[in-house]
């Protein structure tokens, strides 16, 4: 063997012996994976990152498109659209220019009824498409808006990626489900000033670092996984201020009866709001504020403009 051929050897050997030694663990992996989905859905054409505008209706007929003499300016789209009625009953219509390509669930029609995101219940709301952008109507306690997205959208185009807090084992907890019967009433601020209330089937209780600690869930549709808006002490510095959300999967032995349920922090991530001003996000209750530094999941989103 040359000494060339001798040396290549050595280094691929070695490249080879450093690559198994740092080969992620099952469960590193499992997290990278779920990081890598998550970002497949936020950067998706009408992901988080596709909003342009959450434009309020007025009552009544508000013209709408990207000219300056709509009542609703868009960011994106034909210079008149055509026109979304709010009538006194809450229900939502439009009626578009025969010239805007616009289609409504994918169909060539002039005029439909909107379908809000409320009252679609499992389904989807009404979708009005034009060119690469698209609206809907979102119901926030009673007050009407299109939600509008643009698969090419500044923020989708710019982005540049999330960090994280490095992956730590330790952060996947086994907390006690202690059920509430019956469930209790929680009050869910949210970014635009409205207020919910949900109700909390039990809570979730951990120990870390010597102390006690208890997160409220709710769920947001009936029989599915318990949904935690959380802060903590990272919250306004490593993270991002108002909350981050964590999912869990329910207790083995149901909601009603004491059991255990795994917090995994490493998959605590940003709501919306962080990416978008056109989100309307829930705010962690001050039950769900954590004395304590959570340094595992998903860090404030720095934004190309910062």
């Amino acid at each position: 063997m040359s000494r060339i051929a001798a040396l290549l050897f050595v280094l691929i050997s070695g490249v080879a012996t450093v690559s198994a030694a740092e080969a992620p663990s099952p469960y590193v992996h499992q997290i990278e994976q779920w990081r890598a989905a998550r970002v497949a859905r936020l950067t998706a054409p009408d992901g988080w990152l596709s909003l342009i505008g959450l434009d309020w209706l007025h009552p009544g007929a508000n013209r709408v498109g990207s000219a300056d003499d709509n009542d609703i300016v868009l960011k994106a789209g034909p210079a008149h659209l055509g026109t979304v009625t709010l009538a006194a009953d809450g229900k939502v219509s439009a009626v578009f220019d025969r010239d805007s390509g616009a289609t409504i669930d994918g169909k060539a029609v002039r005029e439909a009824a909107l379908v809000d995101d409320v009252h679609a219940g499992t389904g989807n709301p009404t979708t009005v498409v034009f060119g690469h952008a698209s609206f809907y109507v979102i119901d926030r306690d009673g007050r009407m808006g299109l939600r509008v997205k643009d698969s090419d959208a500044r923020a989708r185009r710019d982005f540049h990626g999330i960090d994280y807090f490095p992956i730590d084992h330790s952060w996947r907890i086994e907390a006690d489900w202690v059920p509430f019967n019956p469930p209790h009433d929680l009050q869910m601020g949210s970014v635009i000033g409205t207020i919910d209330t949900v109700k909390v089937p039990g809570k979730a209780v951990f120990h870390r670092d010597g102390h006690t600690f208890a997160l409220l869930p709710f769920q947001e549709e009936p029989g599915g996984e318990l949904f935690f808006v959380m802060a903590d002490r990272t919250s306004g510095k490593e993270t991002y201020g108002a909350s981050r959300f964590l999912y869990a999967a329910l207790p083995a032995g149901g909601l009603d009866k004491p059991g255990k349920l795994v917090l995994d922090f490493n998959k605590a991530y940003n709501p919306p709001c962080a990416f978008t001003p056109f989100a309307t996000c829930p705010l962690a209750p001050p039950e769900n504020r954590l004395d304590l530094a959570v340094t595992a999941g998903e860090k404030v989103y720095r934004h190309t403009s910062e």
